[in-house]
């Protein structure tokens, strides 16, 4: 039986993680200076709702190498023999390392243990890994092995395109995700940053100006990049307005050819801290 783990910057809904009985090690966030587990003790619409008024940005931290090896314990301990777990970027968190040591804790611990495990250095945020960890359940269900998993998530991990823009520049000032002299040019000329992964990173790679402009990037680029054999489902985030995601997944629905399922997912907590309120993103597999 194969298990799937992951962090929770995998940003995938309640529903999805329970149907595929994903098991998630959560980040810690911390806001003055009393620390919260992501999605479990604080949720995102919650979060959001405080986040304008905080005095201090909000931190943080990966999950330790203790709680992946409690994870991959109870996962034996429920009948699995292979586990698969699929991390955030190497290049932005330090999840995928503590993933790895936990691995080793469990390898010292259990010594005779036959149990397979392997952990993806996704080189994605957010429901970049999440698309992995959807498809991954997709072909788990339908019957593939442990060894096709691996392979499937080593050759494509690369391709999962990330598209991000913010509605404030602020968060990506504090978390250092954008420079300060970029993000002043880009509020006096009203520009949305676009955002997408390179080389395991966070990269600027267009600029808009307006929600509207953004959508039609977004919806412009899938039509031009999707790679419809591999993609049979996109996701679509947000942090505080669904109303954006709505609105886009419309436009892709009506100006695509695309007759996979869209999904609507709300970004996480831990996300959330680094791109603020109003932003938007969407996943697929590119060509």
């Amino acid at each position: 039986m194969i298990k799937l783990l992951a962090d929770s910057t995998c940003d995938l809904s309640d529903e999805i993680l329970a149907k595929y009985e994903i098991g998630v090690a959560p980040l810690i966030i911390t806001i003055d200076n009393k620390s919260y587990e992501d999605r479990v003790d604080i949720q995102p619409d919650e979060f959001y709702g405080m986040l304008e008024a905080l005095p201090e940005f909000p931190t943080t931290g990966m999950p330790s190498p203790a709680t992946f090896m409690k994870l991959m314990e109870e996962a034996v301990e429920s009948g699995h023999d292979e586990i698969l777990c699929i991390c955030m970027s190497s290049g932005t968190s330090g999840s995928y390392q503590s993933a790895v040591l936990g691995k080793e804790y469990f390898e010292e611990a259990h010594p005779d243990s036959t149990v397979k495990i392997h952990i993806v250095d996704s080189r994605s945020m957010s429901h970049g890994s999440g698309w992995l960890l959807m498809k991954s359940a997709q072909m788990r269900e339908a019957g593939a092995t442990f060894e096709e998993l691996v392979d499937f998530n080593e050759k494509y991990k690369m391709k999962v395109k990330h598209f991000l823009s913010v509605d404030d520049l602020d968060h990506l000032i504090k978390s250092g995700r954008i420079s300060n002299a970029s993000a002043i040019i880009g509020k006096l000329l009203m520009v949305k940053p676009i955002m997408s992964m390179k080389n395991g990173k966070g990269a600027i790679v267009a600029k808009e100006r307006g929600t509207r402009k953004v959508l039609k990037h977004y919806t412009d680029e899938f039509i031009k990049r999707c790679d419809k054999d591999i993609t049979n489902f996109v996701i679509i985030g947000y942090t505080s307005d669904q109303k954006i995601a709505e609105n886009l997944k419309a436009k892709i629905q009506a100006e695509s050819d695309f007759e996979g399922e869209i999904y609507l997912m709300q970004m996480g907590v831990s996300v959330g801290t680094h791109v603020g309120l109003g932003a938007i993103s969407m996943f697929f597999v590119e060509k």
